[in-house]
């Protein structure tokens, strides 16, 4: 059995981002056409589908892990810490990968199975693109599933446990850019133009109402302004101002609501200030809901192997795994990363690391789940 530990290592140690994914996938296809499975390279740009053909069509499932790392530069000074400046695994998509990886060989070496598997390597998780690209170049059509599973680590949880419930489990996340244009003017003298930084400020408070006044106590709503940009100085007031963030929710009717809000704050602040103002609003991913059978057979898994958390509630992450679920019925599960140190570092921390520990915790899931009676 190949050394999965040292195998996501060095994925951790090699990481690449978004759709440029080379090495990454040919490790991966390489360890599994040695296995004897077919794959299929290329689709979505990058990604990989290998296929382990035990069973009819109709019976055949998905199961999914993503690929790509972050951005971000890794503060760990472990002897598999990241040799490319910038780029670091800390979502733990290499763990991802290497559990999959490691289900798919052991599936392989048991003549037992009856049931035809798809083992889905997608890229750009991070950005919400890589679902979608897969999707865009067939891929239902051409490895036909009944359903799909996903899993992600979760920092802060118990290795050996899981999590996941019916209905909606992950939340959207929609973007937003508000550009401001003021008249800019001397510090000294703000009574002769329009300051747009005072608009934008009030803009800013406004938006924290939008949870409080405008969506039910039931629903959850967070609106987050991440970036306040101005084209001033010290002594110059700006012309204009650009405001960005993000918001999360897990209903279509929350991202409705926040957008029609937004606008009308956005128009009505201006129009008090005598400036301008226009927003840019979209939707970079979708909630994740799961079906409430794929849930129960994920539940199911889980528990063979470990302790399933019942009341562990939703998480305000996003996840293009929803993209899935939009074209077939699936569920998505989380699973423990650990408590203590690194492996219990918030998801995207530069000192955080996937646990090597909990590998065979996430193989032996995937095994179970590809039970035709599971």
């Amino acid at each position: 059995m190949m050394d999965l530990t040292a195998f996501r290592r060095d994925l951790h140690a090699h990481p690449e981002t978004g759709f440029d994914l080379t090495r990454t996938p040919d490790r991966i296809a390489a360890a599994l056409e040695s296995a004897g499975l077919k794959v299929t390279r290329g689709l979505g740009v990058s990604g990989l589908v290998a296929t382990l053909n035990r069973g009819p069509d109709e019976t055949a499932i998905g199961f999914r892990a993503d690929m790509d790392a972050l951005p971000i530069e890794e503060a760990n000074d472990l002897p598999w810490r990241s040799v490319t400046k910038g780029k670091f695994h800390g979502c733990g998509h290499d763990g991802h990968s290497t559990m999959l990886l490691g289900a798919a060989l052991k599936l392989a070496a048991d003549p037992t199975l009856k049931r035809t598997i798809h083992f889905i390597f997608q890229p750009d998780e991070e950005n919400g693109n890589g679902a979608k690209a897969m999707i865009r170049d067939g891929l239902f059509e051409r490895f036909p599933m009944k359903a799909i599973y996903g899993l992600h680590n979760m920092p802060g949880m118990a290795p050996g446990h899981f999590a996941t419930q019916p209905g909606p489990f992950c939340a959207f996340e929609d973007n937003f850019e508000i550009r401001i244009q003021g008249k800019g003017g001397h510090a000294s003298m703000p009574d002769k133009g329009v300051d747009p930084i005072v608009t934008a400020s009030a803009i800013v408070l406004q938006l924290q109402s939008v949870v409080s006044r405008s969506l039910p106590a039931s629903e959850h709503g967070v609106i987050s302004v991440t970036e306040f940009l101005t084209d001033g100085a010290r002594n110059i007031l700006p012309g204009n101002v650009t405001l960005r963030g993000d918001c999360r929710g897990f209903s279509d009717a929350v991202s409705t609501t926040i957008e029609q809000r937004m606008r009308a704050i956005v128009e009505g602040v201006c129009a008090a200030q005598g400036a301008q103002g226009d927003v840019d609003y979209s939707t970079s991913f979708r909630p994740l809901v799961n079906d409430v059978t794929a849930t129960q057979r994920i539940a199911n898994a889980a528990r063979t192997v470990g302790t399933l958390d019942d009341s562990y509630g939703s998480v305000g992450f996003s996840e293009d795994f929803a993209e899935f679920l939009e074209h077939r019925p699936g569920a998505f599960i989380l699973m423990g990363n650990g408590l203590e140190g690194n492996h219990a570092m918030p998801l995207h921390n530069p000192s955080y690391d996937f646990n090597d520990a909990t590998i065979a915790h996430g193989v032996d899931f995937w095994v179970k789940l590809a039970l035709p009676d599971m």
